[in-house]
């Protein structure tokens, strides 16, 4: 078997450069004169010993990227298989991976938001297309120079439509110790909150400059996260805020059912710092105390796996990101009732969701700070009292429920920009009775369902319920009516 090295060229491709040298694999420069992009090719390090792990990992390599679209990976160019050289080309991104940017840790408030959002983005798209990633670490994320943030290295990953080589071959947990999840140490592959708590440890290590569980080099020191829980960020600097705590905290949870349930639940949080809940994990400066980690060591010693979740697709879709239009205006409350009650319904089916209640104010003074009602109140508050008052009833923790209140010159558009910006996977909204003008220029539903980046679902009231009088909202009766939120 040919070996790399500068000046070779196989299938048309000349090797130039070694970029990199790894344990496991080397990176090359390399070009062909049927392709202008700038390449490069990896080749698994092949020696004379106990190689398994390497070439196992690189057939999972070689299946899996292929299968990948999108701007959060690299484009596959190429394949070589190992009859003559085992290689795998890609396009090349420019510039080092992320590991350079966490060596200078910690970083600016402003900036951990930033790569945060742009990483936890990049591990949503793996979800989406069956990938669970498995050694999510700064040294396996770059950047593009158009800004979006690419994954790199497959060799321990998952994808949920292929046989799962590294579980067939090898029993002994395998991933980077500082940053593996508990459930890896208990040799389960199968669960996207894995990548979810990789993300905490990053965030905790870009904001603090310390890793949440030290630096183990053996299993031994891996399997104490069973039970130790970190020292809590803001201990570390106060100047870190409790919301942000509360995220990387959360991230962190031993038991995945604790967690953020997908990665896009975690997004929204990064995104919307204003509508993050705060609990306990927020407001702690210190780590538990010793005869509570004793207490957990005693219920965890014995534990043997976590309940095996569903297939990623079926994580995703069963704790979506819902997203519910509401208008509130006068005359609108059984409209608002059945969305309510269809809400309920999507629910039972979704009992992980996170449910985002929005309500639009259609202005023409966008930036405007107090837009005011007819009786002078102001209608920003007035709009989120009442989006409360109608979501009560569906009891729902704090955590997965929020309200925003958007403000726009076109009330599709603003729909439309929230759920693209927060990854919602189903809109859920009303549509006003039929008018020959909204026949005429269209209406906001309509124009949410044609062009809305997920699924849409739009509520009417039955036409024999038309001409009743309308019942009151519970807890809504006596509030002030609202101009229509909405227009149609």
């Amino acid at each position: 078997m040919l070996r790399p090295h500068a000046g070779l060229e196989i299938d048309g491709f000349r090797l130039t450069e070694c970029l990199h040298r790894g344990g496991f694999a080397t990176i090359w420069a390399v070009t062909h004169p049927l392709y202008r992009t700038p390449m490069v090719m990896k080749v698994p390090t092949i020696l004379d010993g106990y190689d398994a792990p390497t070439i196992v990992g690189f057939e999972v390599e070689q299946m899996i990227m292929p299968r990948l679209t999108g701007p959060h990976v690299l484009r596959v160019i190429a394949e070589g298989d190992f009859t003559v050289m085992p290689y795998i080309v890609t396009e090349m991104i420019p510039g080092p991976s992320l590991l350079e940017l966490f060596s200078k840790a910690p970083r600016p408030l402003s900036e951990v938001i930033e790569i945060t959002v742009l990483m936890t983005e990049a591990v949503h798209d793996l979800h989406k297309q069956h990938v669970i990633h498995l050694d999510l670490k700064p040294d396996n994320f770059m950047r593009r120079p158009t800004g979006e943030m690419v994954c790199i290295d497959f060799g321990l990953s998952r994808h949920d439509g292929l046989p799962d080589l590294l579980a067939e071959e090898f029993t002994i947990p395998m991933g980077t110790f500082p940053y593996i999840a508990p459930e890896q140490y208990l040799g389960q592959r199968n669960d996207l909150r894995s990548d979810v708590f990789a993300l905490g440890v990053m965030i905790y290590e870009l904001t603090t400059g310390k890793m949440p569980f030290g630096k183990p080099e053996r299993l031994r020191g891996v399997r104490r996260r069973l039970w130790s829980d970190p020292v809590p960020p803001r201990a570390i600097d106060r100047m870190i805020p409790e919301w942000l705590q509360e995220i990387i905290l959360r991230g962190l949870e031993v038991d995945p059912k604790d967690r953020y349930q997908t990665a896009a639940q975690m997004l929204f949080d990064l995104q919307n710092p204003q509508l993050v809940k705060l609990t306990d994990r927020a407001h702690r400066m210190e780590r538990d105390g010793f005869w509570t980690r004793v207490g957990r060591w005693r219920r965890m010693r014995k534990l043997r796996r976590f309940p095996d979740p569903p297939s990623p697709s079926a994580q995703i879709q069963k704790a979506p990101i819902l997203m519910v239009a509401v208008d509130l205006a006068s005359g609108m409350e059984d409209l608002a009732r059945q969305i309510l009650h269809s809400l309920k319904r999507m629910l039972e089916l979704q009992p992980d969701a996170r449910v985002a209640c929005v309500n639009v104010i259609r202005s023409n003074r966008i930036g405007v700070d107090h837009i005011t009602d007819e009786k002078g109140e102001h209608l920003h508050v007035a709009r989120l009292i009442s989006l409360r008052k109608w979501a009560r009833e569906l009891d729902m923790p704090e955590d997965r429920l929020t309200f925003t209140i958007l403000e726009h010159t076109d009330p599709a558009k603003a729909i439309i920009d929230y759920a693209a910006k927060n990854h919602v996977s189903h809109i859920l909204m009303g549509a006003r009775s039929h008018s020959l003008s909204r026949r005429i220029l269209g209406s906001v539903s309509s124009q949410v369902v044609a062009e809305a980046p997920c699924s849409a679902t739009v509520i009417r009231v039955p036409l024999a319920r038309r001409d009743e009088p309308a019942a009151p909202l519970p807890d809504t009766a006596g509030a002030a009516p609202l101009r229509p939120s909405v227009a149609e």
